[in-house]
């Protein structure tokens, strides 16, 4: 079994033992409102994420105008695809502007490239990684371009076989690149926790010796701490102001006190993990606990001094801290040297 290796994401050591780096996701819920792009980073930083990331890309060059309608698009399925992602994109002249303010935060800024335009400017930035959206993983030209830019990059595999996994991580050591990341993905919007198959990511790791993470599309917070339980290294989740405006990645997206709330679970969950080494009572667990409220041998009634115990006489009560039960039969026929009450807590020093 191959080790994961770590990566280097900015200034965050990214693999096992390291905490999980979250992607808040902005995507194109910008709304091409430089104000609402600035609000998303603001509240990514507010709920403790480690990057946000939009998308780089030109909706006419990304669709042919032949492609056929989505139909999970609702209201939208009669557009376009080129015009909609026309309509939707980013206007890249906000990147240095953006990426500017994530500087002034302390939160990474990333993109998605989807054109050799995109990584050039991207790269320009100083980006602290490449990330590759799914449905691009097959793009072989694309990420070997990418590698040649020699910094980190991030593969989400949405669909792709192994095969297809494996083929795109040696086109990006082709380019150049040898500091990788997989993200498990289900490329539903929203995906179905069911075809989520969060135990490919710690198969992913022993496969490929690489940190892998999860980019969650499903409804909801839970999942993604589920994901870090099981060795996710990575998180990238879709984020939005306000859920119910008018956009293909609006409705699955979750809202600022959500992406807040799933953070907190992720950490808390890390916290909860441990080393995987059953130590016996916590510092926490012995300042009370472990006395108070386990049990111990209880007398059932007045034993006066001198008199030889019984069994009859002896029962295991809470709290802790007397003679253990383990030792209850061997007390029979002993003699006690003091007087002991009903109830008592019997101690070793009682016989």
């Amino acid at each position: 079994m191959n080790s994961p290796a770590s990566v280097r994401l900015g200034p965050r050591a990214v693999g096992d033992g390291q905490p999980c780096y979250v992607i808040a996701e902005a995507g194109a819920n910008h709304n091409r409102d430089l104000d609402t792009a600035f609000a998303l980073i603001d509240a990514a930083v507010a709920a403790g994420a480690d990057a946000v990331k939009f998308q780089t890309y030109s909706g006419k060059d990304l669709y042919s105008t032949k492609a056929p309608r989505f139909d999970y698009l609702g209201d939208l399925a009669d557009v376009a695809p080129h015009e909609l992602l026309e309509d939707l994109a980013l206007p890249r002249e906000w990147q240095p502007v953006l990426a500017e303010r994530c500087r002034e935060l302390g939160i990474e800024f990333l993109s998605s490239p989807f054109d050799l335009r995109a990584v050039a400017e991207l790269d320009a930035l100083d980006v602290a990684a490449f990330k590759v959206a799914s449905f691009e993983l097959v793009d072989l030209p694309l990420i070997e371009a990418i590698g040649r830019r020699r910094r980190p990059v991030i593969l989400s595999t949405g669909m792709a076989t192994l095969g297809e996994i494996e083929e795109a991580l040696d086109a990006a050591r082709r380019g150049g690149a040898h500091e990788l990341c997989l993200l498990q993905c289900a490329s539903v919007y929203p995906a179905p926790p069911h075809i989520m198959n969060l135990r490919a990511i710690p198969a992913m790791k022993a496969a490929f010796g690489v940190p892998v993470g999860l980019s969650d599309h499903t409804l909801g917070t839970h999942i993604a701490p589920a994901a870090v339980a099981l060795g996710a290294n990575l998180v990238e989740k879709h984020f939005t102001l306000d859920r119910t405006q008018s956009g293909p990645d609006h409705p699955f997206a979750v809202e600022p006190e959500e992406l807040t709330a799933m953070i907190d679970a992720i950490r808390a969950v890390e916290a909860a993990l441990g080393d995987g080494v059953k130590h016996g009572p916590s510092d926490e667990e012995a300042a009370e606990m472990y006395t108070k409220a386990r049990r111990s041998v209880v007398a059932t009634r007045a034993i006066p001094r001198g008199t030889r115990l019984t069994r009859d006489m002896l029962t295991v009560k809470r709290p802790g801290h007397g003679i253990k039960p383990r030792y209850i039969d061997a007390l029979v026929g002993r003699t006690a040297s003091v007087d002991i009450d009903a109830d008592d807590i019997i101690t070793w020093d009682m016989l």
